[in-house]
């Protein structure tokens, strides 16, 4: 573990009683069965772990009202109890510091999600299938993990449906086994991924592949839609390829090995990204590009966010403030209105609000605020003024390349851009990213005003 990995290893101030840092889990193995009618889930999940710096006497999962049927550390079955979102296990040994052990756990029950001040969060069943959309903290609503975005695994996820619906989850999908009405797919996610961002949606759609590459050496992309919307999302997301095409040339090789999209079968608020996926709902698809932004957004998240994530949801501006900038890229590059023109709507909007959001740490009920996202493009504006297209494409690019998979915060950032800068910037970084005050509308030196 690298000295930044462990100075990020802490307890997350907007959601302490989340995940448990007295280890870390690198991969999950998750064997389900999801019958969609009664909405009942079952199985069972093997967690491959590591204690950290003390023995290990008992540990923490996190995980929504199940019936558990049993948990096992090492094989052999553990003392546990489980009440309020927490599972509480003691080993029949205490485990060594640095020790590698694993968990098994069994549970059935009806999933549902998580309640949170932004609404339910993680398994939510729908009309015919179901989806999991679990930012920030609703993981625990379909599995047992140690829910703290920092703690990054491997996944492996194998769910059994009945064979009339379409199971898709991030990762490559290993084999799809049919036996007497049942179908069992397998995926592997081997990149490490947040618990937050393991997805799974299951219901009954077509496959639709976007215009463009590949074959030709592509990142392989795929759509699934409902039957009766696919001439609509063919059209809606047909730019898909060229948006990969330049975040690759701006933001470098695309961090996993493929890329999926579901529109899911109900409407939903807005859409939301996962590792290697992204969800929309139907109001998202209307045949005239109306959500292309968004189709921009959730893909630039699969660079920030998904592969350079953030260590704790203070930095959440981190996330959205690079995707609403790469929405504003998207737009200059591919004939609209150009990023300064954007910057100069997003800075009239919010000088017309109330000005006490403080974007490297806006606390736990604003941090989905509009405002976050406005500042956190306008921020990233600023610095592109500041340092100069020569050198803030390669910093962003660096940025990228150098967190690859990992755990990064605001002052990881901040240390990075300085390495790029011809004059000082820890000015024009604190106005914008630790006072509340709006700083003026940034103009690149020679732009008119």
């Amino acid at each position: 573990m690298s000295p930044k990995q462990a100075s990020h290893l802490g307890v997350d101030p907007y959601f302490p009683t989340h995940g448990d840092i007295r280890y870390r889990v690198h991969r999950y193995e998750l064997a389900l069965d999801y019958k969609p009618g009664p909405n009942r889930l079952g199985g069972t999940a093997r967690l491959s772990a590591v204690a950290g710096a003390e023995p290990l006497r008992e540990f923490a999962l996190d995980l929504a009202e199940f019936r558990i049927g049993r948990v096992l550390v090492d094989g052999r079955a553990a003392h546990y109890t489980h009440r309020a979102g927490k599972l509480r296990v003691r080993p029949a040994k205490a485990l060594a510091a640095g020790a590698a052990f694993t968990v098994d756990v069994a549970y059935t029950g009806n999933p549902k999600p998580v309640r949170s001040p932004w609404g339910g969060l993680g398994w939510e069943e729908l009309t015919d299938g179901a989806l999991v959309a679990s930012q920030p903290i609703g993981a625990p609503s379909w599995y047992p993990c140690n829910d703290r975005p920092a703690d990054k695994a491997s996944y492996q996820v194998s769910i059994t449906t009945p064979s009339a619906y379409t199971v898709l989850v991030g990762g490559r999908l290993l084999t799809r086994t049919t036996r007497a009405g049942s179908t069992t797919w397998v995926y592997e996610q081997p990149a490490p991924t947040s618990s937050y961002l393991v997805s799974v949606s299951i219901g009954q759609y077509v496959p639709l592949r976007p215009a463009g590459p590949p074959p030709g050496g592509g990142v392989p992309q795929q759509i699934h839609v409902p039957a009766r919307l696919v001439p609509q999302a063919a059209h809606d997301f047909g730019r898909q390829a060229d948006m990969m095409r330049l975040f690759e040339e701006l933001f470098g090789p695309y961090p996993f090995t493929a890329y999926s999209v579901v529109v899911a079968d109900e409407e939903l608020d807005v859409p939301v990204e996962a590792q290697g996926v992204a969800t929309f709902g139907t109001n998202h698809v209307d045949g005239v590009r109306g959500s292309e932004r968004l189709v921009a957004h959730e893909l630039a998240h699969q660079w920030f966010g998904n592969s350079v994530t953030i260590a704790d949801w203070r930095h959440i501006w981190l996330n959205e403030g690079f995707a609403k900038y790469a929405e504003w890229l998207w737009s200059e590059r591919s004939g609209g209105r150009p990023a300064a023109t954007h910057a100069a709507v997003a800075h009239a909007l919010l000088s017309a609000l109330p000005q006490d959001l403080r974007l490297a740490d806006p606390g736990r009920a604003r941090m989905f605020d509009d405002r976050l996202y406005e500042r956190g493009g306008l921020t990233v504006h600023a610095l592109r003024c500041a340092l100069g297209d020569a050198a803030f494409f390669p910093m962003v690019k660096d940025w990228v390349g150098q967190n690859r998979h990992g755990v990064v915060g605001t002052a990881d950032f901040t240390a990075h851009v300085r390495r790029y800068a011809a004059r000082p910037v820890d000015g024009l970084l604190e106005a914008w990213l630790h006072e509340t005050a709006l700083p003026m509308l940034p103009v690149a030196p020679g732009a008119a005003a």
